[in-house]
């Protein structure tokens, strides 16, 4: 039984640790890929020309 219970630690850490490295792998893709904020320059909001307007 202890070694069973032994067996399933470990796995559980490399799934957790796979996770883990999966989540910060994601995360600088995310980081590297998004588009640069320059201070002053207008922010593009993309709307469908025929939208309602509600103003």
């Amino acid at each position: 039984m202890g070694s069973r219970l032994k067996r399933i630690g470990t796995w559980a850490v490399y799934v957790i640790g796979a996770l883990s490295i999966g989540y910060l792998a994601l995360y600088a893709y995310a980081m590297f890929t998004q588009p640069k904020l320059v201070p002053g320059e207008p922010i593009q909001i993309f709307r469908k020309p025929d939208a309602p307007k509600y103003s």
